[in-house]
């Protein structure tokens, strides 16, 4: 009987341990008082003009604090553009406003912004989900 007990305990807290050493979707990390979005997984079928664009969210006290984008294959000179330009236009919005807010695409750039756009609407409304 108490073979049985134990056993039943051991196989229990190794479920709950191999669980717990798995990876998350990595989307939702925190640093402090930040909450960071990595769009890497959700957005992967958001595409620029030449792939995915990932972006981080940086968000504290439900206030957009910086975007930053991840390594993508888009043109440099262009996406520079992009990057100088619009991740800004978040910064300082609440989360339910940023989601919805109207920015206007990069001229010369037109992709890669909307996807921008996009991969910054999907990560706060992820977020909101999630939080």
């Amino acid at each position: 009987m108490k073979k049985g007990i134990i056993r039943t305990f051991s196989l229990a807290l190794t479920a709950v341990f191999c669980m717990s050493a798995m990876p998350g979707d990595n989307v939702i990390t925190k640093e402090g008082k930040t909450t960071i979005i990595n769009t890497t997984t959700i957005g992967k079928n958001i595409e620029g003009y030449n792939g995915a664009t990932p972006l981080k969210i940086y968000i504290e006290k439900n206030k957009i604090v910086k975007i930053e984008a991840l390594a993508n294959d888009e043109t440099p000179k262009y996406f520079h553009r992009v990057k100088k330009t619009l991740l800004d236009k978040w910064n300082g919005m609440t989360v339910k406003k940023a989601v919805k807010a109207n920015v206007d695409v990069v001229t010369g750039a037109t992709y890669s912004s909307d996807a921008v756009i996009k991969n910054v609407q999907k990560g706060l409304k992820y977020y909101m989900e999630k939080k």
